[in-house]
């Protein structure tokens, strides 16, 4: 297939726009899956993903056209939607020559819409703009239009209307793709040179990476070089994406799309953004375009059956090959023993994996709270990272604390307004702008610290909302807060888990709140259990367990009162030895408790 033929693109979209309905419509235009093969979300390969209704891992299906008699080649490139999978967005785009641009014609731009422009616009891709969902009663194609045109300045005068559900305009779609989207430009008898822009683990194939070749060609039984790792591979075999049946090639040629098999077992050998070139003729320096991902939010994951460590390790190994966005190291807690502190791109993104790792490894997980990087200059002036509040120093080495803050984008109907910006000044939001974008819709741009909305902030802000607003983020850098460690203590002895980092003016109410909610979770022991919030070695908060009453004075059917008196010291005695030896055992809600915390 010539060059000139191929035309690789993306679909971004703000999530549940109908980007993974449409990418069925033209896999069943192009005739790629049977009817009986076909099903809803067919791209959508995880059952978390279709139980949950959303995209988190992008995939790829190679599809075929023919427009005027002549077959086309169309990689296809879906891409998720929710802000936490940004990341694989960007892979996807970097790998792409353009992009569909759909936009639900009875909802408007939404803010993750107008982040994956810029993102596409930043890899210079060309831009079709689609307006999905026009048979809803409720559409408003001109509206939509015109609100594209104010918002991401993106000429709509050629815009695309479709309905991913019933199929209507997916050919004049397709013929739109071939006419506009560039095709792929790369010498082809230059030296291999292919970019990794995903990965994943196969038990029977082992790691396998799906590359996007630039110059020159990858053929089966050649010797690659893949310049990040420093290690040279034989091409065992190669194969085409699809979503029911892989389809094996000989060769993939400059433009293309393909599944490269080196039979590998180490699983760091095949690294997102890295480059394969010919080993014998290789090319100068690798292709650029790929950032280092950065985690947001950290928490600790730690098996709850302590035996289980190595194979959470292993677990996590064979999950960032599927999914290098996130990063893991050992630690240990006093609470819940060996476990890691793993780093994500957001809560959603740290349920995803949690559920993954509990589904695909068989693997039973307990989570701490999330946090995220704290700076701490200490009176020394030395800066170092915390991402764990067990790190921090002694308040008497802290000259200042900073915390990481986004620039957070929502957009949302007018009438919702007051709601938003009482919940943004509750999280200590502050605003940079107010757009009205047309009567009924406003934008708002406000920096609010990153530990605010790493919890719950997302859930309350669709509460506020009755579902209508929509949110996106990007981090802007750090900022001194007046911040403070609140740890909790149970029977006298400090929870490292659940201790967390807080700003000064909240601290007494979070304490209150939290050994509150703690009274309610701990079980009752045969002492009497204090639960305690304290800040260094101030306490700030307290609530009593009152231990189980027992019967001492049972057996005494008679005599005179003092030997019930003595049954009754001599239990009194034993339950002061207990409480001052006595342990207690956490169940896993009160790890839990610290998120549903306001």
């Amino acid at each position: 297939m010539a060059q000139k033929h191929i035309r690789n693109f993306s679909i971004i979209a703000h999530i549940d726009h109908g980007k993974s309905t449409l990418a069925d419509r033209l896999i069943q235009e192009c005739g790629a899956v049977s009817v009986r093969e076909m099903s809803t979300q067919i791209m959508d390969t995880m059952d978390i993903e279709k139980e949950r209704g959303i995209t988190i891992k992008a995939q790829s299906v190679r599809l075929t056209y023919v427009k005027d008699g002549v077959p086309y080649i169309l990689n296809l490139i879906d891409t998720p939607g929710h802000v936490d999978f940004s990341y694989e967005v960007s892979r996807s785009l970097a790998s792409s020559d353009g992009a569909l641009l759909i936009v639900d014609s009875s909802q408007g731009v939404e803010a993750q819409t107008i982040a994956n422009v810029y993102m596409a616009l930043e890899n210079n891709l060309t831009l079709i703009p689609v307006l999905n969902k026009i048979d809803l009663p409720a559409a408003d194609p001109e509206k939509v239009k015109d609100e594209i045109e104010h918002t991401i300045g993106l000429d709509c005068s050629d815009a695309i209307s479709v309905s991913a559900k019933s199929g209507l305009g997916i050919t004049k779609l397709l013929d739109a793709i071939i006419d506009t989207i560039p095709a792929p430009h790369g010498n082809e008898n230059a030296p291999t040179k292919a970019i990794i822009y995903d990965s994943w683990f196969d038990n029977y194939l082992g790691a396998l990476a799906l590359v996007r070749v630039y110059e020159g060609e990858i053929k089966k039984g050649q010797e690659v070089y893949i310049m990040g790792t420093d290690k040279k591979h034989e091409v065992l075999n190669l194969m085409y994406p699809h979503p029911i049946t892989l389809e094996k090639t000989k060769v993939i040629k400059t433009g293309e799309v393909g599944i490269v098999v080196l039979g590998l077992k180490n699983i760091g050998d095949v690294q997102v953004g890295d480059t394969i070139t010919d080993n014998k003729n290789r090319a100068t320096k690798p292709i650029g375009g790929f950032e280092e991902v950065k985690s947001f939010v950290f928490a600790g994951i730690y098996p709850i059956e302590t035996d289980k460590f190595e194979e959470l390790r292993d677990a996590l190994d064979k999950l960032k090959l599927n999914d290098s966005s996130i990063s893991y190291e050992p630690e240990t807690s006093i609470a819940l023993g060996y476990g890691f502190r793993v780093g994500f791109l957001g809560l959603l993104h740290m349920e995803v994996v949690k559920e993954r790792l509990e589904r695909e490894f068989d693997l039973d997980l307990i989570a701490t709270a999330p946090t995220v990087t704290y700076r701490v200059i200490t009176t020394n002036d030395e800066t170092i990272e915390i991402q764990n509040p067990s790190q921090l120093p002694p308040v008497n080495e802290i000259k200042k604390i900073t915390e990481p803050y986004v620039k957070a984008t929502i957009l949302t109907p007018t009438e919702f307004l007051g709601n938003i910006i009482t919940l943004l000044n509750n999280k200590r939001g502050v605003q940079e702008k107010m757009d009205y974008l047309s009567p009924k819709r406003v934008l708002l741009e406000y920096s609010i610290p990153m530990n605010e909305i790493v919890m719950d902030f997302y859930d309350k802000l669709k509460s506020v909302t009755k579902g209508y607003a929509s949110f996106d983020y990007d981090q802007i850098g750090y900022r001194e807060g007046n911040l403070v460690k609140l740890d909790v203590l149970v029977a006298r002895e400090v929870v490292d888990a659940l201790s967390i980092i807080v700003p000064h003016v909240n601290a007494t109410s979070r304490g209150r709140e939290f050994v509150k909610a703690m009274k309610k979770i701990v079980p009752r022991q045969l002492f009497e259990v204090a639960i305690q919030a304290s800040i260094g070695n101030k306490v700030i908060a307290r609530e009593t367990i009152k231990s189980m009453g027992k019967n001492v004075t049972a057996k005494c059917y008679g005599g005179d009162i003092t030997r019930k008196r003595k049954l009754l010291e001599k239990q009194k005695a034993g339950k002061k030895r207990m409480k001052s030896i006595g342990k207690v055992q956490l169940p896993q809600e009160a790890f839990l408790t610290v998120l549903k915390l306001d």
